[in-house]
C-alpha cells in the first residue's frame, strides 16, 4: 500500500514540476522573467552561438513592441515573420496571412539559434530591409530635434529613440562612424520608436549642425560646464539639442559648432547622468520652451 502512495506522490510531482516548467518557460519566452545567469548549459551556449550569415540588406528585428511597429509601418519593406504558436496570438496581427509575408511558426529554440541566447526575442522575429536613407532636407517643418555625438551604445541610443518618440522631437540625428547602425538591438532597445521617427546618420556633424543653422535651428550642446542651466540658455523656435558620449562629452569640433553650450541643472552630489536620461530632461525642457 505504501508503495503505491508512494509512486502515485512521484507522479503527482512529476506531472506538477512539468507544469511548473511549462509556465516558467513561457514567461521567458514573453521576457517576463530572466532566464538564470548560473544556468551551465546556457553559459556554454553564451560561448559557443555564433551569428548565422545574414542575406545583404537585410536586418532581424525581434521583440513583441518592435515586430507590432514594424509591421505597422507602410515604409519598413517586410520579408519573413517567424513566430511561436503562443507569441502569434499576443502579437495581435489577425489573420496572419494577410500581411503579405510568409509566415512560420517555430519552436523558440529555433528562434535563439537565430538570434543568440541573449536576445530577449518573446516569441518573434522579422526579418525585414532596413528603413530608407533620412535627409536633412525632410526636417523643414519639425521644431524640436535632437542630435547625439558618437553616442555608440544601441541601448542607449535605442532609449533616446523612445523618448524623442515620446517628446515630438522631428528626428534623432547622429553620425555614421561611432554610431549604431540600424540593428535587432537598437531596434529592441527602441521598443517600436525606430520605426516612428527619422534616425539620420550623416558623415560630419559640425557640417550638419551648419546646415541645421541654415534652415533656421539654433543648437544647444549639453556640457557639464556650460556657462548657464539649459532652460536659461534656450531661445528661438527652432531647437536642436546635442549629447555627446558618455565620459567624452562633445567632441570640441562640435563644442565649437554649437549655437550655445548649456548644462542641466542638478543642485545634487552628482552631476552627470547616463545620456538617455540627460536627453529625456533636456527633451521636456525644450518642450516646455517651444510651447512658450
Amino acid at each position: 500500500m505504501s508503495k503505491d502512495k508512494s509512486g502515485d506522490k512521484s507522479a503527482k510531482d512529476t506531472h506538477y514540476a512539468t507544469l511548473r516548467r511549462a509556465h516558467r518557460d513561457a514567461k521567458r519566452e514573453r521576457g517576463e522573467i530572466p532566464t538564470p545567469q548560473n544556468d551551465t548549459r546556457r553559459r556554454k551556449a553564451q560561448t559557443d552561438w555564433k551569428a548565422p550569415p545574414l542575406p545583404p540588406d537585410t536586418v532581424q528585428l525581434y521583440g513583441l513592441h518592435t515586430v507590432r511597429a514594424a509591421l505597422a509601418n507602410p515604409t519598413r519593406e517586410k520579408l519573413r515573420l517567424m513566430v511561436t504558436q503562443n507569441a502569434l496570438g499576443r502579437l495581435e496581427i489577425g489573420d496572419a496571412a494577410a500581411i503579405g509575408i510568409p509566415v512560420e511558426t517555430v519552436a523558440p529554440a529555433a528562434l535563439d539559434k537565430l538570434l543568440g541566447p541573449d536576445a530577449i526575442h518573446q516569441g518573434v522575429l522579422l526579418e525585414a530591409r532596413p528603413l530608407p536613407v533620412r535627409r536633412l532636407s525632410a526636417l523643414t517643418d519639425s521644431p524640436l530635434v535632437l542630435v547625439l555625438d558618437q553616442v555608440t551604445d544601441p541601448h542607449n541610443v535605442g532609449a533616446i529613440l523612445r523618448s524623442a518618440v515620446a517628446f515630438n522631437a522631428g528626428a534623432l540625428i547622429t553620425t555614421m562612424r561611432h554610431s549604431p547602425s540600424e540593428s535587432g538591438v537598437l531596434a529592441k532597445s527602441a521598443s517600436g520608436a525606430l520605426e516612428l521617427i527619422p534616425y539620420i546618420q550623416v558623415s560630419n556633424l559640425a557640417d550638419a549642425l551648419g546646415e541645421l543653422h541654415s534652415i533656421g535651428f539654433q543648437s544647444f550642446g549639453l556640457d557639464s560646464e556650460g556657462p548657464l542651466v539649459l532652460e536659461e540658455t534656450l531661445a528661438g523656435d527652432r531647437l536642436a539639442l546635442v549629447l555627446g558620449a558618455e565620459g567624452k562629452g562633445l567632441r570640441q569640433k562640435t563644442r565649437e559648432t554649437v549655437t550655445a553650450l548649456a548644462r542641466l541643472d542638478m543642485p545634487g552630489a552628482i552631476k552627470s547622468l547616463n545620456v538617455s536620461n540627460a536627453a529625456a530632461i533636456a527633451l521636456y525642457a525644450a518642450r516646455r520652451h517651444l510651447q512658450g
